[in-house]
């Protein structure tokens, strides 16, 4: 089982306003969704753009390639992206091809749905950059409610009344979602989820701005990247090994400092470990401004609550 995307970027289009960023936002996913920072393969992808007039993207292959996506019943994640223009109509909101003159000839993303969730793959992501896409999700049915089946998470640059805004020739939304992807929506050990995404976007953007929308169905998050750790797992699973209780204090002395006349080598290379700690917040000295100090001064350092955290974590043997 695996992971397969389809990526969508239009800007050509015969009967409306040409775009300048959206094959640049989808060529930019594509590479940062194709293989991990470790250069392993990530996602099987099928990239589609449409530049000009020669090479424009139908109503109708769009909803083939959407549908082909969808009913894979050897994948374990599929991945639906799609950059363009949308439209809000009377009955929903619509993702443009290049060929439609109305906007509600596009492709449904009430219909998007209906594929997604009729879909065999465990997991089912959808990821919309384009005016409107707040909608998709929602049932007019339903008096607006989403309805999303088991394994969905969907992901839009804007609210349903919203535009998705372009600067310098690139999405706001997707190069936030890039730099997700590429590190900025990691935890610790370098996994980027769906949301760890949701949650770097809306950090990012201001009050003012427009809202990003995360609509999700899932018992947990699946891994979409692995980037670089910003600790090794060999490191942070000894956690509980150096810190008996997570509450605990450890004791240092200047033992512990490889400059110390009275270093003694064991204490020295736990003290690297704690100071990997400490430069990703796991834990802070007690009683000193910095590590060094700590031990010269025979203080102590603690676990932070994040510490505590990932101690509970290693000591459930969750990771």
């Amino acid at each position: 089982m695996g992971k397969k995307a389809l990526l969508v970027g239009i800007d050509h289009y015969n009967h409306h306003k040409n775009l300048k960023g959206a094959v640049n936002d989808a060529l930019k996913v594509n590479h940062a969704l194709r293989r991990n920072d470790d250069h392993t393969r990530n996602f099987g992808i099928r990239l589609l753009t449409a530049t000009s007039k020669d090479d424009c993207i139908s109503r109708k292959d769009l909803r083939k390639q959407i549908e082909n996506l969808f009913n894979d019943k050897h994948q374990e994640t599929v991945l639906f992206y799609f950059a363009g223009h949308g439209h809000l109509g009377a009955t929903g909101s619509f993702l443009m091809t290049s060929d439609i003159e109305d906007g509600e000839a596009g492709v449904a993303l009430d219909e998007v749905l209906t594929l997604a969730n009729a879909s065999p793959s465990k997991n089912k992501i959808i990821i919309l950059d384009c005016c409107h896409s707040g909608n998709a999700g929602t049932s007019i049915d339903l008096g607006g409610k989403a309805i999303l089946a088991e394994g969905m998470t969907v992901l839009t640059a804007s609210a349903a009344e919203q535009y998705a805004a372009e600067i310098n020739e690139s999405g706001v939304f997707t190069t936030l979602l890039v730099d997700a992807l590429n590190g900025g929506g990691s935890n610790l050990l370098g996994q980027v989820t769906p949301g760890s995404i949701y949650a770097h976007i809306d950090q990012s953007l201001g009050e003012w701005q427009q809202r990003p929308i995360f609509k999700t169905n899932v018992e947990h998050f699946i891994c979409l990247k692995t980037t670089k750790p910003s600790i090794e797992l060999t490191d942070l699973k000894r956690i509980t090994a150096l810190f008996r209780n997570k509450t605990d204090a450890f004791a240092l002395n200047p033992t512990y400092e490889h400059i110390s006349e009275t270093m003694i080598p064991k204490h020295s290379e736990e003290f690297r470990v704690l100071q990997r700690y400490n430069r990703v917040n796991l834990l802070i000295p007690v009683g000193a401004e910095h590590m060094f100090d700590a031990a010269m001064q025979s203080k102590s350092c603690k676990l932070t609550v994040l510490g505590q955290h990932y101690w509970n974590l290693v000591h459930k043997e969750i990771i």
